[in-house]
């Protein structure tokens, strides 16, 4: 009888009268096979943290490639897209008087509306509101005559070289019996850059309020 024979004839019910070489065989397989799997479940489970952790990294970093590689890819458009912005700054930042053109511009308003033929009321420039690097100066402004009047008045401020913009507008009879006769009260800003000198003393006075200011209890 061949080997092949002999392990068909054997009685899985009755290992022990299995011949000796096929029980220490038999052990053997089952002590490896235990051994192996027992190996696996440890390794795997110690492991498998440490795995998805790679795993998520490599996720991030894969991410982090493409955007990056879609920034270099795009470098050149947004390099001039950033000239056109700088350029589009500069045009607006044009249009802002200095400190020494801000009393010719309240002039130029004024006489817009003298020019349309409106009686100037009140023209009364109030305090400037610093902002980042411009500052904006409100000047309260009633004035009296027609629609047709008014209508040229804010085509006159349109046409200024100078940014000047109009606010609160309000609109209302100047006198009962003439109908035609109209009161207009409004708000006119305009704007002026800043000197480097002043935005250095802004950002200087920024941060003395921020040193000086309270911390809070606890």
């Amino acid at each position: 009888m061949n080997l092949l024979d002999e392990l068909r004839a054997l009685d899985p019910r009755d290992p022990g009268r299995w011949p000796l070489p096929v029980r220490v065989g038999a052990v053997a397989a089952a002590f490896l096979a235990l051994t192996l799997l027992g190996g696996y479940l440890l390794v795997w489970n110690e492991q498998r943290p440490e795995l998805q952790r790679h795993q998520d990294e490599e996720q991030h970093l894969r991410q982090e490639f493409r955007t990056k590689h879609a920034k270099a890819v795009n470098l050149d458009v947004y390099r001039q897209q950033l000239k056109d912005i700088e350029r589009s700054f500069g045009a607006l930042l044009r249009q802002l008087p200095g400190k020494t053109e801000v009393p010719n511009l309240l002039v130029d308003i004024s006489q817009t509306g003298l020019a349309a033929g409106l009686e100037e009321k009140l023209f009364q420039p109030q305090p400037e509101q610093k902002k980042d690097f411009y500052a904006e100066l409100p000047i309260k402004i009633r004035l009296s005559g027609s629609y047709h009047q008014f209508g040229e008045f804010v085509s006159g401020i349109a046409a200024l070289p100078r940014i000047v913009t109009l606010h609160d507008i309000d609109i209302k009879p100047d006198n009962k019996d003439a109908y035609d006769q109209l009161s207009l009260e409004l708000t006119a800003k305009t704007y002026r850059y800043l000197e480097e000198d002043e935005i250095a003393a802004g950002e200087a006075d920024k941060k003395s309020d921020v040193a000086h200011r309270p911390k809070p209890a606890g």
